[in-house]
């Protein structure tokens, strides 16, 4: 590899690197933030709330324009547990480097 395409190859390597890093950054911070909204939704996911809305939803009480997965046992369910499961598998990546 000729001095010039070396330098641009490792140029466009620092790049995707730098890219990546940025990208990473962002997404830890968003699920530094979804990580409490989740713990709040864990609590009313089953809670008393949560089964009288499910019930007034069940009766037709609720707007029929209003968005409402979170009364569905496995949207809530389902988004707790892979929340659950990303944070295990950040933990694990996180020894692994140790």
């Amino acid at each position: 590899m000729k001095r010039i395409e070396r330098i641009e190859h490792y140029e466009a390597l620092l790049d995707q690197v730098a890219e990546a890093n940025r990208q990473l950054e962002e997404a830890l911070e968003c699920f530094r933030l979804a990580e409490a909204a989740g713990e709040e939704l864990g609590r009313y996911y089953g809670s008393r709330e949560w089964k009288r809305d499910l019930a007034a939803d069940e009766a037709g009480k609720l707007p029929a324009t209003l968005k409402r997965g979170v009364l569905s046992e496995d949207g809530a369910y389902d988004a707790l547990e892979e929340q659950r499961r990303l944070l295990s598998l950040l933990k694990e990546e996180a020894l692994a480097e140790e």
